[in-house]
């Protein structure tokens, strides 16, 4: 069996294929575009100056992680004071940042753990030994592959071309779908 993390804009699913099928499947309403929120949400309530998506976006690129990492930067950060309406620029450090994210990073582990826990207990060596797959944007974010490692306590292996993975996949699924038809949902058989 393999398990495969997908960490989308919107939505976080989990799953574990074995035999051409889907054994355990979680998913929840928390992505990437979560993590932006929490941080403007932060620096907002924080800071006192509001900031647009994609300069959450570029925070989180730059300085964030769901673990500390070996570089510590921080960051600076142009907005709008919420007083004065004025521009605004504040110091950002990733330590802020990842309490920022807390809440979505421990959402999106407790549903890999759940998609685990489901799992028929005679995959779990398979997991072990081949690990889970870590695909979609949400997975680049620094620190959570380890975060997720050490909390299941299985191995997490990044996919080489997570932002391409998904429509990889369902290219390859297209291309051989004869071989395939009956993973699919509402196949006919």
């Amino acid at each position: 069996g393999n398990m495969v993390i997908d960490i989308g804009g919107g939505t976080s699913e989990t799953a574990v294929i074995s035999l051409g099928g889907i054994v355990a499947l979680e998913a929840v309403r928390v992505g990437s575009f979560d993590v932006d929120a929490s941080i403007q949400a932060y620096v907002r309530r924080e800071h006192g100056i509001a900031i647009g998506e994609r300069t959450a976006e570029e925070v989180k690129m730059a300085i964030g992680s769901a673990a500390p990492t070996d570089d510590e930067s921080q960051a600076e950060v142009r907005g709008r004071d919420l007083m004065t309406g004025l521009p605004k620029t504040v110091i950002l450090t990733p330590e802020e940042i990842r309490f920022a994210i807390e809440d979505v990073v421990s959402s999106i582990i407790a549903s890999v753990v759940r998609c685990l826990a489901k799992a028929p207990p005679e995959l779990a060596q398979d997991f072990l030994v081949r690990g889970m797959y870590l695909v979609g944007g949400g997975g680049l974010l620094r620190g959570l592959a380890q975060r997720i490692e050490r909390e299941t306590q299985v191995p997490v292996k990044m996919s080489n071309m997570p932002l391409e993975a998904v429509v990889l996949g369902a290219g390859h699924c297209i291309e051989h779908y004869d071989a395939l038809k009956n993973m699919f949902m509402g196949a006919r058989r």
